[in-house]
């Protein structure tokens, strides 16, 4: 009898799945289904459903390996639970990118003894502050790797007083002294949970209506696989499940040495491979501006890919955002750009997903408006709220948070439309966009196109140097002179001594002019498009 694997990946805009025989490893069926991100469920289902039109039958399916880029994707984006951290101890104050900061005495000294008595008041009385502010905790005391008493005091704390959510502890996540970087791993675990939970709970629901029924594996950014309990619980784990599917896949080429480049929706990973495999940072990976302690391959992940914000200001210059919006060309039932597309507060449209939450609804100002009146832009709905600033950036980025809304925008995956270097949506709204924002800027479409891919090729060249410098060079000593390599006096050209492998579904669009640029040469192996699919249910394959 025959035996399949599944490998499932679901990133920014796509959510890919594949079928591979278990003795041969051979792609026997793929498929490439728009990533549904109010219920990514409702993706990897139809993503499923096209693996099985061949005849194979669910029951010879032994194994479904799921990798996905959400969670990278949330910390790039800046979205993800509201997290409140807990620092005890006397150390050097840090910020890190959450709702509260909070240092209280506390923490233990090297050898696990109390440095000073835990200021359990003050966390009692800070907490009731956070309650209505915050979605999760993480707590971080100095030295908890020895001795995590007081973290585990802080947690019952925290949860005595706010039970509904959950506390996460820096010991759990983390065995390494650095308190910034634990402190950031143990955030992240907060922060993703959710994301997590709610994405591997649509999988089973997947299975479950095609009748599936084997061993689940979620692939860690280490390139091993975990269960669906350590996924959800330690869902940090996750933030290089993408990248480390990447890799996997980028070893089929057979090119010992090579840079691998996955050019996805939201971002942009690449990572190494030296004599054929993944080169790993066990010191932890860094995700934007996150440096953390979570084991992975050692790869660079940042904001810039097919569905980047293409934004414009009133100097009628255009730029490239880091946040991802659903391109034009993928957004089903949009009205004419032409009459609401423009510049600034005008060039994003807000839409309510097609089953908001019912009680949400009713008393959130936006959701009432746009229930009553239709999709909106952010300007039209600070006219008409009465919200404005920032904090009406802060509501919509929380209601696309809690995926109520849609937001959609010009984007290169639109560009690439209009140019006739991509047919996966629809083009006469990417046209319609175009045109219209084109008008606005004073050009025409086509160059304003072309403008838009060749900044996006620039975004992807700058990803590339900045991996390969962090690789040659220490961190703190690459930074700076990596971001002036193109200033008012010169500019710096590279060549790479080593060849690329693209991945993902934009690589035939972008990368071939990358490689020019960098003087390199650029492989696209066999189902290059569903790459992170297939690297998944390889590594499911051989946990």
């Amino acid at each position: 009898m025959s035996s399949y694997t599944i490998g499932i990946d679901t990133g920014g805009t796509f959510t890919d799945g594949v079928l591979l025989s278990t003795g041969s490893r051979r792609v026997v069926a793929w498929s490439k289904e728009p990533t549904t991100h109010h219920d990514p469920g409702i993706g990897v289902d139809r993503a499923l459903q096209g693996l099985f039109r061949g005849g194979v039958r669910p029951e010879e399916v032994k194994g479904l390996a799921v990798s996905t880029t959400l969670a990278t994707n949330a910390v790039v984006e800046g979205r993800g639970a509201r997290v409140g951290l807990f620092v005890l101890g006397i150390v050097r104050h840090f910020k890190l990118p959450v709702v509260a900061n909070v240092f209280l005495k506390g923490g233990h000294d090297i050898s696990g003894r109390e440095e000073q008595p835990l200021d359990i008041e003050g966390l009692v009385d800070t907490v009731q502050g956070l309650k209505k502010e915050v979605d999760a905790y993480a707590v971080c005391g100095a030295m908890s790797i020895r001795n995590p008493t007081h973290e585990l005091v802080a947690q019952k704390a925290i949860s005595m007083i706010d039970p509904d959510k959950p506390v996460f502890c820096s010991h759990l996540v983390s065995a390494h002294p650095g308190m910034k970087e634990r402190a950031a791993t143990a955030c992240l675990h907060a922060r993703l949970m959710p994301l997590m939970q709610d994405f591997l709970t649509s999988v089973r629901r997947s299975m479950e209506k095609i009748g599936l029924v084997c061993p689940v594996t979620v692939i860690c950014g280490n390139g091993r696989g975990a269960g669906l309990e350590e996924a959800v619980q330690r869902a940090a784990v996750t933030m290089a499940s993408g990248p480390a599917a990447t890799a996997r896949f980028g070893a089929t080429a057979g090119i010992g040495t090579a840079l691998v480049v996955d050019v996805g929706g939201t971002t942009t990973d690449t990572c190494m491979l030296d004599n054929g495999r993944p080169m790993m940072r066990s010191s932890g990976c860094r995700i934007g501006s996150w440096q953390t302690h979570v084991e992975a391959i050692d790869m660079y992940t940042a904001a810039g890919g097919g569905d980047s914000h293409v934004a414009c200001g009133p100097d009628s210059s255009i730029r490239l955002e880091a946040a991802r919006v659903q391109p034009l060309s993928m957004t089903p039932d949009l009205p004419d750009p032409a009459g609401w597309l423009g510049c600034g507060p005008h060039d994003t449209l807000i839409l309510p997903v097609p089953a908001p939450d019912p009680e949400l609804a009713a008393r959130d100002e936006i959701l009432s408006w746009l229930a009553d009146n239709g999709p909106a832009t952010p300007g039209t709905l600070a006219e008409q709220t009465r919200l404005s600033g920032i904090i009406l950036e802060k509501r919509i980025e929380r209601l696309a948070y809690l995926q109520q809304i849609t937001v959609a925008g010009f984007t290169p995956t639109d560009a690439l439309h209009v140019l006739d270097r991509l047919d996966i949506g629809n083009r006469n709204q990417a046209v319609a966009g175009a045109k219209r924002l084109a008008a606005v800027l004073a050009m025409e479409p086509d160059p304003l196109c072309r403008r838009v891919v060749s900044m996006t090729e620039e975004r992807i060249e700058t990803i590339i140097i900045d991996y390969l410098g962090r690789v040659i060079w220490d961190d703190n000593q690459a930074v700076p002179f990596l971001s002036r390599r193109d200033n008012e006096l010169f500019r710096m050209d590279f060549s790479l001594k080593l060849p690329i492998i693209g991945i993902g579904a934009a690589a035939r669009s972008f990368l071939p002019e990358v490689a020019r640029r960098l003087q390199t040469s650029l492989t696209l192996p066999d189902h290059y498009e569903v790459g992170n699919a297939i690297g998944a249910a390889l590594i499911g394959g051989s946990s």
